[in-house]
This record gives structure tokens, C-alpha cells and sequence, in this order.
């Protein structure tokens, strides 16, 4: 397995998005419970792109806030925000610094759903700002010998879930990318 470098994410979001299907999300934590530390890593099989602050589904639609300021910093930076008063959302910043775009990390092989993905990874606001790498104990790999997805068949391209109230038709923009054996 490969480390994916900064440089992968210093890219249009969309293409990110597409792009990190069927590379592998790796997260080393301590588990209580083992009494040591975990290494998981997890398949990534959907996402969703956020375009910046003309996308009105995106958090960054209204401009720089306390909560979203992150979006704004260097790409490959980690963004986790807390939602309905219980789940955390990981999202990992895209191109340039000053952009407020991202990828949110919907599922992967074994965990579907967003919030399912950030519980069973002991996600949580405690790497909200952090780079990807092992130092903050999340990072993206890829299987170099694996083929890749993108533009063919294996990738299907649909509208973004839980954004319907975002005007002016980006609700329908079809944003998320889904590995079709998980669609």
C-alpha cells in the first residue's frame, strides 16, 4: 500500500471525489478495550464533492464561519463537523487554500452511511483541522496494483443524499460517487 501525498487532494474536487473511491481509508486509534493500538483500513466506496461558495449545499455557501473555517485551509486537511445534535462527518479539504471545498467520506465496503463510517473509525472532532498522515492517525492508501475506477463502468455518479433543501436545483447535482457492486 501507498500514502497517498497532499498533492492528490490539491486537485478539482470532483475529480478527488471520483478518485477516492477504491482507495483505502486507514485509521490507527487506541482501543480501551485491547489495550493497544488499532490499525482499520477500509475500502472507500461512495463519496460526495462540495464545491466551494457557490455550491448552495455546501457549508461553505455563506462564507467563512467559526464552524466551517476549516474548508478554507490547505488541501488534505481533515474536516469533521458534528450534525443532528449526534453524528460526526468526515470530509477531506480540496484544492487550493482559500477554496472552502471538500469530500465528504460517505461509506466504504464494510460500513455504509457516513455516521456508521465515523463511529466504528472513533472519528470525532479531535481531528477536525489535522492533515491526513499518520502523525494525526488518519490517512488515505492505495493498492498501486489496483486498476483504476475512474471514467469507467465500475463508478456510478448520482445526486447528492441529505441535501434536498439546498435551492436552486444543487440538490440534484450529481455529486456523489458510488462504487456500483455497493450502489
Amino acid at each position: 500500500m501507498l500514502l497517498i501525498p497532499q498533492s492528490f487532494f490539491n486537485r478539482k474536487t470532483l475529480r478527488v471525489a471520483e478518485d477516492l473511491i477504491g482507495k483505502y481509508l486507514v485509521r490507527r486509534y487506541y482501543s480501551p478495550s485491547r489495550k493497544r493500538y488499532v490499525v482499520a483500513r477500509e475500502r472507500i466506496t461512495e463519496t460526495e464533492a462540495y464545491v466551494g461558495e457557490h455550491d448552495l449545499a455546501c457549508h461553505t455557501s455563506r462564507g467563512k464561519t467559526k464552524r466551517n473555517e476549516v474548508m478554507f485551509r490547505q488541501a488534505g486537511t481533515i474536516y469533521v463537523y458534528f450534525t443532528y445534535g449526534m453524528h460526526w462527518m468526515l470530509n477531506i479539504v480540496t484544492e487550493k487554500e482559500g477554496c472552502g471545498t471538500a469530500v465528504l467520506i460517505r461509506g466504504t465496503e464494510n460500513i455504509s452511511g457516513p455516521a456508521r463510517l465515523t463511529k466504528a473509525l472513533k472519528i470525532d472532532k479531535t481531528l477536525n483541522g489535522q492533515k491526513l498522515g499518520r502523525k494525526s492517525g488518519l490517512w488515505v492508501e492505495e493498492d498501486p496494483t489496483s486498476p483504476r475506477l475512474r471514467g469507467t463502468k465500475e463508478i456510478a455518479r448520482t445526486p447528492r443524499i441529505g441535501v434536498s433543501r439546498a435551492p436552486d436545483g444543487w440538490a440534484e447535482e450529481p455529486y456523489r460517487f458510488v462504487l456500483k457492486k455497493n450502489k
